[in-house]
């Protein structure tokens, strides 16, 4: 298990949860004298409240940790989390139900997270029983592949190129022995063009990435992730503002490796595929143009409409190499477009797919897992906004509006099989929460983990 995590039995410190409407009742079932220092010390059971009670000899009896009313809709089941900055070193244990127990242990697993690659940080001596009834290996497969992500989107680009991705890739094979092929050079401009143009301005050079597992025989899975491990703009530019984060524009990347770290380390019955084209979009007399035009790999002919609309181009070559194997589900993972954080900000990813039980299953599990996402339309009548007068399609829309719709319909193009799902995601909280702190973020696969098992463990 992960080292956050104690076995029942070890000597541990009571946290006891209290809302405003059970903190009468809950108190009176503990020691006078503890009970007499809450009332002392004024605690108000307001959400987030902590109070640490002392015991006769002085040391750490217990502490209080108020959460919101049960019956509130919008209570954060991850609010527990917030106590990895409160409390002291220790071990701890529950001694009655928060809300959710496994997602409150969860919470505090993922709060307890640090990047520590480029500085030290005070380690935090923290441990928590696995509570009764939660699967502690399971939360640590979890907690594995959220670090995963993480500590890959936090990577700086000057250490995050093209060919780091695909040594984390490596190791990840390697770790469960999945088979892993990366195409790039001359293969890669015949193979996959449009992955080839995107990173032809960048001497750190493009590839794809493919890794496979389990066996044949059993239903076929794949992943695709968005791996633009630093985002120029290219020739189109952006702005300073624009390109300040784009380290994380290969979180989509870091998604489906940690997903796959997942499924694997649970061997779920699924014969898994992830594919993941990795580039930087940079600058140079030889970047791909504004207007030029580039078959894909599936034969569509695309116009550029701006160089920085080129997730989405090799997405559409990693799709179309996906769709060809005939998988029974397809997800795409990508930090895509600013019209999805306009329209939903950075908490929640939006997702496409014109398959109702897909959409509906997908969105009980992200619920269910506290990792939001919200279903956007396949507007088919946006379709004519990407037409081209010299191609088959351009790869961004006329009018700038539904940027984030026209994008996924885009994809479509590339995608025959009817269980597709499109993430567009921001993968990266901008002020720390409870569970979540600052900096990159796994957002949509614990939920698309919650479905898998659901349907193949």
């Amino acid at each position: 298990m992960d080292p956050i995590f104690a076995k029942s039995g070890e000597p541990s410190t009571p946290i006891l949860f209290v809302t405003a409407e059970s903190f009468d009742k809950t108190i009176e079932n503990i020691d006078d004298r503890e009970r007499t220092f809450v009332r002392a010390a004024g605690f108000a059971p307001k959400p987030g409240r902590y109070l640490a009670v002392p015991a006769a000899d002085g040391k750490l009896a217990g502490v209080l940790f108020s959460l919101e009313n049960a019956g509130e809709p919008a209570k954060d089941l991850f609010r527990p989390g917030a106590l990895v900055d409160l409390l002291p070193p220790g071990t701890y244990r529950f001694a009655n139900a928060p809300h959710d127990a496994r997602l409150a242990a969860l919470a505090i697993a993922l709060g307890a997270y640090q990047f520590t690659r480029y500085r030290k940080a005070e380690a935090r001596d923290l441990r928590l029983v696995v509570p009764d009834g939660v699967d502690g290996e399971d939360l640590s497969r979890i907690v594995e592949g959220v670090t995963l992500a993480r500590d890959l989107i936090n990577t700086p680009s000057n250490d995050m190129g093209p060919s780091e991705l695909e040594e984390a890739a490596r190791a990840l094979a390697k770790q469960h022995g999945a088979g892993i092929e990366v195409t790039a050079d001359e293969a890669l401009a015949k193979n996959f063009p449009l992955v080839a143009a995107v990173g032809a301005g960048s001497v750190r050079m493009p590839r794809l990435i493919d890794i496979t597992w389990g066996s044949d025989a059993d239903p076929k899975i794949t992943l695709v992730g968005k791996g633009v491990c630093f985002d120029t703009g290219g020739l189109d530019i952006k702005p300073e503002a624009g390109m300040l984060n784009m380290k994380k524009d290969m979180a989509g990347g870091a998604t489906a490796l940690a997903l796959a770290h997942m499924i694997m380390a649970r061997k779920l019955k699924v014969r898994l595929r992830a594919i993941i084209p990795a580039v930087e979009n940079s600058i140079s007399g030889t970047s791909f143009r504004p207007r030029d035009i580039y078959k894909s790999r599936k034969g569509i002919s695309v116009e550029i409409g701006n160089t920085d609309a080129e997730g989405r181009l090799i997405l559409a070559d990693a799709l179309t190499l996906a769709d060809e194997d005939k998988p029974a589900l397809i997800v795409d993972f990508a930090t895509l477009t600013g019209a999805a954080r306009v329209a939903l900000g950075p908490d929640v990813p939006a997702a496409f797919t014109d398959d109702d039980a897909l959409a509906e299953e997908v969105a009980r599990c992200g619920a269910a897992e506290n990792d939001p996402l919200w279903r956007m339309p396949l507007w088919k009548p946006y379709e004519t906004m990407l037409d081209s007068k010299v191609a088959d399609t351009n790869n961004v829309a006329t009018g700038g509006q539904g940027g984030a719709i026209t994008a996924a319909l885009f994809l479509r193009k590339f995608v025959s099989a009817k269980s597709w799902l499109h993430l567009d995601i921001f993968a990266w909280t901008p002020a720390a929460k409870p569970g979540r702190p600052e900096g990159g973020e796994l957002q949509a696969a614990r939920a698309l983990y919650a479905l898998l098992c659901a349907r193949y463990a």
